[in-house]
């Protein structure tokens, strides 16, 4: 690849494994994607779901960062509203303290997780209004010391600790149009989930973030990247096969049952058994937007998405059910 790459892992945990081994498993993926070259390895907070573990992006970035050497860590991403914008900049001002400049910060505007566990998460605080992430955004900025300190106090009266002058890499992810024209308004680098929320309309995203950009302090032109799912297999077949429980997974949340852990690849085999013509065809759509077989296939797909955004850089989102699994695919990526 021409392009730099990237890593989103979501800590997934399988059925018969544990909360322990997952963690193990994105702390080894990390050093692997080290060891290949790979920019940053990014994780990503979700909450009351079985089937990820990474509910503590700080935490988890935190034992990455110090079982590597060089690759970025960060966020893909911490979900701003959940939290108090004093208490972000705390946690990541403290990781760069620790780490110096391999830290980033990306932020989402989703809950990223059901409505009741978001309550539960912003216990007593007022529902979130269309202002909430754009000036939480403005108030980390002012607690990093990246721009002047706001009238209400923030970054003058409060101040964090750390976390004035320990400003991480900050991003704003998004699958929308408003994430898009936000980041570009406020002139800061923009990740596309296409990884979930991608079709073929996702170059528009990049067309409206590049159109919206007016320089800042962070940046002086356009910074990119979009995030893709892939795997990789000896062959088309394999590869589909070896998805089976990611689509699995894809399958119960689009039922609206409730989430569970990652099914083994034998048990997502015998329950695709009696997925209808309609859901495979729907999970069918999802994969031909993503990066599912042989290597060759592969590398073709993450190049023309590269093409088709415009993004500077790839984010990938590899998939299998086995560590190995993705492994395999991050090297032949980066081969």
């Amino acid at each position: 690849m021409d392009a730099p790459l990237s890593v989103l892992d979501l800590a997934t945990v399988f059925e018969g494994s544990t909360h322990a081994a997952a963690l193990a498993d994105s702390i080894q993926l990390a050093q692997e994607a080290e060891r290949l070259g790979y920019t940053r390895f990014w994780v990503a907070e979700h909450h009351n779901m079985p089937a990820v573990a990474s509910s503590a992006p700080p935490v988890l970035i935190g034992a990455i960062a110090a079982a590597t050497e060089r690759i970025r860590v960060g966020s893909g991403g911490v979900m701003l509203p959940n939290h108090s914008s004093l208490v972000v900049a705390e946690q990541f001002g403290t990781l760069v303290a620790l780490h110096g400049d391999r830290i980033d910060l990306g932020l989402g505007r989703a809950p990223g997780t059901d409505p009741v566990t978001s309550n539960a998460i912003r216990r007593n605080v007022g529902a979130e209004t269309v202002d909430d992430f754009p000036n939480q955004i403005i108030e980390l900025l002012a607690y990093f010391g990246t721009i002047p300190a706001l009238e209400n106090g923030v970054g003058s009266r409060v101040i964090a600790v750390p976390g004035m002058g320990d400003a991480p890499e900050l991003w704003l992810l998004g699958s929308s149009d408003f994430s898009a024209r936000l980041a570009g308004m406020m002139g800061l680098p923009y990740a596309f989930a296409h990884h979930f929320a991608g079709g073929p309309n996702t170059p528009v995203a990049f067309d409206l973030y590049r159109d919206a950009f007016t320089p800042s302090v962070v940046l002086t032109r356009p910074k990119s990247a979009v995030a893709v799912a892939a795997l990789v297999a000896d062959d088309a077949a394999e590869a589909r096969r070896l998805m089976l429980p990611q689509l699995h997974t894809q399958l119960q949340l689009r039922r609206g049952s409730r989430p569970g852990r990652v099914v083994s690849l034998e048990t997502a085999e015998a329950a695709s058994k009696d997925w209808s013509q309609a859901e495979w065809a729907m999970l069918e759509q999802r994969m031909v937007h993503q990066a599912v077989g042989d290597a060759e296939h592969v590398r073709a797909r993450v190049a023309e998405l590269r093409q088709a955004t415009g993004a500077d850089e790839v984010i990938v989102a590899p998939q299998g059910p086995t560590l190995e699994q993705r492994v395999r695919t991050l090297a032949e990526l980066a081969a």
